[in-house]
C-alpha cells in the first residue's frame, strides 16, 4: 500500500465511523503526523474532497461533508487500515540477503522501483541513505551497486573493533552509570516461552563508546560499523542467535554493574568475537 492511500484510507475509515481524526485538516498537521512530506497527503485530500466526504468551506478550509457520509449502525466502527510497511527495513532486508551472496550486484533504479511499488524519487532516497551505511556505492553514471558481503572483511572489523570498543571500555569506566546500565539490562530479556518475543537492547555498545568521550573511537564506528550493525542487527533476527546476544548482553552488563572489571572485558571480547554464528557460516 502507498503512502498516499495508506493516509486516504485511514482519514476514510475514521471519518465514515465518526472516529476523532488524528490531526487538523491542513497539510501541515496531517503530513506532521503521518510523518511524511505534503505530496502523499495533499493527493489523498484530493480525492476525499472528489469523493465528497471533505469539502472546502467559506473560508476555504477543509471540512467534513455531512450530506456525503452517511452514519455506521450504532455500536459499529470502521476498522483503521495497517500502516504500510516501512519500504527502507523492507529493502535493506532484501539487500542484506543478496550482499550475503558475496557478488557485487549493480541495482537498476526504474526495475527496483517497479518491485517494490514505488516511486523512483523514494527509491533514491532509500538507496542514498544505504549508501551512508555502506551497503551501496554510488557509481557515477553507471548507478549503485552492492557491497558484496566477504568473511576476510568482516574477520578484519572484528579484530579493530575489539581492540577500540575494550579501550573505550577502560576510558568509559569512571563515567558509567549503574541506572543506566540497569535500564539497558532491562531491555535484554530472554522469552519465557516460544509464544514470547526476544527483546534486544544492544544500546550497550554505544552507550559504553559514548560514554569514553574518544572522538576517534567515535569516528571509527559512526563510519566503518553502520554496515556491520546492519548485518548483525539482520543476524539477530534468527531466534536461537537473538537469545544467545541477550544472555551475553546480560553476561557483560551484569558484571559491569558490580564493577567487575575483569569479567566484564572478558565477556564483551567474547561477545565480539564469537556471536556471529550465522555469518560465520557463509562461505567466501
Amino acid at each position: 500500500m502507498s503512502l498516499k492511500n495508506y493516509i486516504k484510507n485511514d482519514l476514510e475509515a475514521r471519518l465514515r465511523s465518526g472516529q476523532e481524526l488524528p490531526a487538523q485538516l491542513t497539510l501541515e498537521s496531517l503530513a506532521e503526523h503521518y510523518q511524511v512530506s505534503f505530496s502523499p497527503v495533499r493527493l489523498a485530500i484530493a480525492e476525499l474532497v472528489e469523493e465528497g466526504l471533505l469539502k472546502k468551506g467559506a473560508n476555504r478550509r477543509l471540512v467534513l461533508n455531512t450530506k456525503k457520509i452517511k452514519p455506521l449502525k450504532r455500536g459499529k466502527k470502521s476498522a483503521l487500515p495497517e500502516p504500510p510497511a516501512d519500504m527502507f527495513e523492507v529493502i535493506t532486508n532484501e539487500f542484506v540477503k543478496l550482499s550475503l551472496k558475496g557478488e557485487p550486484i549493480d541495482i537498476r533504479e526504474e526495475v527496483t522501483a517497479r518491485k517494490y511499488g514505488i516511486s523512483r524519487s523514494s527509491l533514491r532516497i532509500i538507496l542514498n541513505r544505504l549508501a551512508g551505511t555502506g551497503i551501496l556505492d554510488h557509481i557515477p553514471r553507471r548507478g549503485w551497486r552492492l557491497r558484496p558481503f566477504r568473511q576476510e572483511d568482516m574477520q578484519a572489523f572484528l579484530e579493530v573493533r575489539e581492540l577500540l570498543e575494550l579501550k573505550a571500555l577502560d576510558l568509559a569506566k569512571p563515567y558509567l552509570v549503574k541506572e543506566d546500565l540497569q535500564k539497558i539490562l532491562d531491555g535484554n530479556v530472554i522469552p519465557k516461552s516460544n509464544a514470547d518475543s526476544v527483546l534486544i537492547d544492544n544500546s550497550l555498545h554505544e552507550y559504553i563508546i559514548d560514554k569514553a568521550g574518544n572522538y576517534y573511537i567515535q569516528d571509527f564506528f559512526q563510519r566503518q560499523g553502520r554496515y556491520y550493525d546492519i548485518l548483525f542487527d539482520w543476524e539477530d533476527q534468527d531466534r536461537k542467535t537473538a537469545i544467545e546476544t541477550v544472555r551475553q548482553h546480560q553476561s557483560i552488563l551484569k558484571a559491569l554493574i558490580k564493577k567487575d572489571w575483569r569479567s566484564a572485558r572478558k565477556a564483551l571480547s567474547y561477545h565480539i568475537r564469537d556471536n556471529h554464528p550465522i555469518l560465520s557460516k557463509i562461505v567466501k
